[in-house]
């Protein structure tokens, strides 16, 4: 039984040493830092160490070498001078409140202002931020550290909140602007966050602003290798295998599949999402872990607002410049995906310069899609619902396809009223095979052209053509005349042929549908 201590959710690089919690060694990354410009910029997913890494700089620059002991950063070249830290979290506030960036602003400026004895009234956050850096560097008569964690949060929490994110988004280009003003009192500044916005002008007035989050010295900088999991965690691997009844590299296998996967530059290493990790060898127990912290589901609504269809997510292409500054409110919700984590570097072309995406591993596909799901179909989630998707797996493991397209109805009923379409209905049914935990692959291309959606189950294969306040003679003609099921002619397996007419009209919503069984 390990006695490794695991630190779940924390944050605070002092805790995790005093205490003895496992810390698996980012120090290197600090003299490389410290190069190249004063200002740097991180965008990263949430949930991956970004905090852990301020505050291990924070320790740092507050000269804490004895913290450093056995750590890389303590054999390196580096001034241990002390400087005043001024750090700044934005993740404990909630920023839907009209008032809740002033409000957090004003206690953390409050807090420094106490320690350097300064008493402001009647002044901007953006004028007191100003006083707060002059005044400490005169104090201390070193120059002032400034890190920033989470800067975006109040932005990315209230999507829906257009007159709050302008609001917000003045406030916070009015405080960073200062950044670039007291250059002359900065030794070195670091703002963190999921994504770098290029049409919000916050960093605008920041031209010297270096960002980091797609250059190949600090692609590890968050996250961890497997080398690194292997060598800080191996006993812990040991005890969940233990636990699974299975050899070590089965887990590890496991392991690699659900966390996985996450590559920020097109030569940086495969990367695991630390929390998961962390919590899936603190239960001894593999499970989606990440999206239980907090859920995509501004990205989910505009991905279902916009019709497209959820298979199209994997496998989408942009160019560099695109996932490194995205809109918020870009018609294109893939860079912003890129960036908040959900999907990652697959493959990069020297030629056309474009980078493939596609969702990292199990964990972030089956978890996106069980959001988008509940975005399309509120509360199907309740395993005590008949829309349970064990229930839509048994059906289609047992070859019993009337029933499946049967509950299939009675989801799609408890759709919200609004308009749908084809699309609507396609990427409902796509999920649920999905979700239930069988291979559904979409849009699969024959000689005579390509089927909405083929699925796996068992000794069953279920080809299906949608239509939208058509005829199921349509689908079941187009499914006969272009010969969907020609390819699985000398297969032993089970095949249905599913045409389906989703009709819809001012007083009728429902589901058509008629089913072949070939061979």
């Amino acid at each position: 039984m390990s006695e490794l201590q695991y630190p779940v959710g924390m944050a605070s690089f002092p805790e995790l040493i005093e205490e003895g919690y496992v810390y698996v060694d980012k120090t290197a990354y600090i003299k490389s830092l410290l190069r190249n410009g004063k200002f740097k910029f991180l965008s990263r997913p949430r949930r991956f160490g970004k905090s852990l890494l301020l505050s291990t700089l924070e320790a740092y620059f507050e000269g804490r070498r004895e913290l450093f002991k056995g750590l890389a950063a303590d054999s390196m070249d580096l001034d241990w001078t002390p400087s005043p830290v001024l750090h700044f979290d934005f993740n404990s506030e909630n920023f839907s409140k009209e008032d809740g960036l002033e409000r957090l602003l004003d206690n953390l400026l409050r807090g420094f202002e106490k320690i350097y004895g300064i008493e402001e009234e009647n002044v901007t956050s953006s004028q007191r931020f100003r006083h707060l850096i002059e005044t400490a560097y005169e104090k201390t008569g070193r120059k002032v550290v400034i890190l920033i964690d989470e800067y975006d949060k109040p932005l990315l929490d209230i999507e829906d909140y257009p007159e709050i994110f302008d609001k917000n988004q003045w406030i916070l280009k009015s405080f960073f602007g200062n950044l670039k003003s007291m250059d002359r009192y900065i030794r070195f500044a670091f703002i963190t966050g999921v994504a770098r916005f290029s049409k919000v002008s916050i960093f605008s007035d920041l031209n010297n602003l270096n960002d980091i989050s797609m250059v190949d010295d600090f692609a590890d900088i968050c996250g961890w290798s497997e080398e690194e999991l292997i060598e800080n965690f191996r006993d812990g691997i040991e005890d969940l295998s233990e636990k699974r009844k299975e050899d070590f590299d089965t887990t590890l296998h496991q392991l690699r599949y659900f966390y996985d996967g996450y590559l920020f530059t097109e030569d940086g290493s495969h990367l695991y999402n630390p929390y998961s990790i962390l919590k899936a060898l603190a239960n001894k127990e593999i499970d989606p872990y990440w999206f239980g912290s907090g859920t995509p589901t501004f990205l989910a609504r505009r991905i279902m607002r916009q019709g497209t269809f959820p298979p199209d997510i994997n496998g989408k292409s942009c160019t560099r410049k695109e996932l490194i500054a995205v809109g918020l409110n870009d018609r294109n919700p893939i860079p912003l995906m890129f960036q908040t984590g959900y999907l990652t570097i697959a493959d990069y072309n020297k030629d056309t310069k474009l980078y493939e995406l596609r969702f990292p591993n199990q964990e972030v596909e089956t978890g996106f899609y069980e959001e988008l799901l509940k975005v399309y179909v509120p509360d199907t989630t309740d395993p005590f619902s008949p829309f349970d998707f064990t229930l839509f797996k048994i059906d289609l493991a047992e070859g019993r396809p009337e029933d499946f397209m049967n509950r299939l109805a009675m989801m799609l009923k408890a759709l919200p009223y609004e308009d749908h379409n084809e699309s609507t209905y396609r990427a409902v049914t796509f999920l649920i095979s999905v979700l239930s935990g069988v291979p559904a692959l979409a849009e699969i291309h024959s000689y005579k052209g390509r089927s909405d959606l083929e699925v796996f189950a068992g000794r069953n294969i279920y080809i299906f053509e949608f239509k939208y306040n058509k005829s199921l003679q349509e689908a079941m003609e187009q499914i006969r005349d272009r010969d969907y099921a020609g390819r699985y002619a000398m297969d032993s397996r089970h095949v249905y042929l599913i045409g389906a007419n989703f009709i819809e009209d001012a007083n009728t919503r429902g589901l058509e549908y008629e089913i072949k069984a070939l061979y």
